[in-house]
């Protein structure tokens, strides 16, 4: 086992990234939101998914040139044109209009359309909570969960994370997945040759199964039920919807290296709380949360990933032998061809 400091998470990152065919501009951010991804544990879709950010990257899935451009059509509203770009050098573009916005106006909202996968959407709202503001994101995804009652993917896992200012440390975030578990989870237990609780995903034949092979075969099932999918319904009308781009069923597949660009979207709603109270948000948000950690038991959202990223920017991360090997070969070699 290796262990590498979150410096050099990063630098491995957009290494990997420029030779695989990203500029500067969409590589340095898209390796800081892996960087971030490894920090907080979110191990998934940090270094051991990048390889695949890279193979998109090489097949056109990714355009690596890309340049977002930026629109204010109104006063509360933002567009980035990702033109299939990553979703984070959008976002490092359109940022700072967004806050200019809400701040201007007491609210706003940043469509980024043409987009790709998003990755972890705390990294989004959490800049945004660190300027402030109350921030919520929608994101859709290629199709890999059946609606409520059915047996075929037809909505992406569709998550929605939301961030709010705190007086006492880092932002409170949340990021959830409309299904009932990310698709990443089924994805490492059927490469591990695990199995996976009931109630993650459903088989071909859209009956619940434990065997992760089968799920990967069938559908990710929505959490609780109808609510999951309501939920995966409302991320679709926003991403596809709001944002101009493809529902979740149209989008090309995260997964392999077929169908070009997936064309995907992604909404943030910002909140100035200035507007509607005056200073004070935070504090007044305070009372909320300690009252609520004050339960036994009780543990914040996003406290784990906070802890997580003090042990990361202490310690390193692990890194195993073999994903550091492929790692490397990607970063001196880039993808297979």
């Amino acid at each position: 086992m290796n262990v590498l400091t979150l410096d050099e998470v990063e630098a491995l990152s957009a290494r990997m990234l420029t030779r695989a065919g990203a500029s500067v501009l969409q590589a340095a951010p898209t390796a800081h939101s892996i960087r971030a991804a490894e920090a907080e544990g979110i191990r998934t879709v940090g270094l051991s998914y990048l390889p695949t950010y890279c193979d998109h990257l090489a097949c056109g899935k990714v355009v690596g040139d890309a340049v977002p451009v930026v629109s204010r059509p109104r006063a509360a509203t933002v567009v980035a044109d990702a033109h299939h770009g990553f979703a984070h050098a959008a976002f490092r573009a359109a940022g700072p209009t967004l806050v200019d916005a809400t701040r201007e106006c007491g609210v706003g909202i940043l469509a980024i359309e043409h987009s790709y996968s998003a990755g972890v959407l705390g990294w989004f709202v959490e800049q945004l909570a660190d300027a402030g503001l109350v921030a919520v994101m929608f994101a859709n995804s290629s199709a890999l969960m059946a609606p409520a009652g059915g047996s075929k993917p037809f909505f992406g896992t569709n998550p929605i994370a939301w961030a709010a200012p705190r007086t006492s440390g880092p932002p409170v975030v949340a990021d959830l997945s409309s299904s009932a578990v990310a698709w990443v989870k089924v994805n490492a237990a059927a490469q591990a040759g695990e199995s996976i609780p009931l109630g993650w995903a459903l088989d071909a034949a859209g009956q619940p199964t434990t065997d992760a092979v089968a799920a990967l075969g069938g559908s990710m099932a929505p959490a609780a039920g109808h609510k999951g999918s309501a939920l995966a319904l409302l991320v679709d009308i926003m991403s596809g919807g709001v944002a101009g781009s493809s529902f979740s069923f149209e989008a090309s597949g995260f997964g392999g290296n077929e169908g070009g660009p997936p064309d995907v979207g992604q909404v943030i709603l910002a909140i100035d709380p200035t507007a509607t109270m005056g200073a004070g948000f935070a504090d007044r948000i305070e009372v909320e949360l300690r009252a609520m950690a004050d339960q036994p038991g009780v543990r914040l959202p996003g406290d784990r990933r906070i802890g997580s990223r003090a042990d990361a920017e202490r310690d390193g991360v692990e890194v195993p032998d073999e994903l550091l090997a492929l790692l490397h070969a990607y970063a001196d070699d880039g993808p297979p061809r």
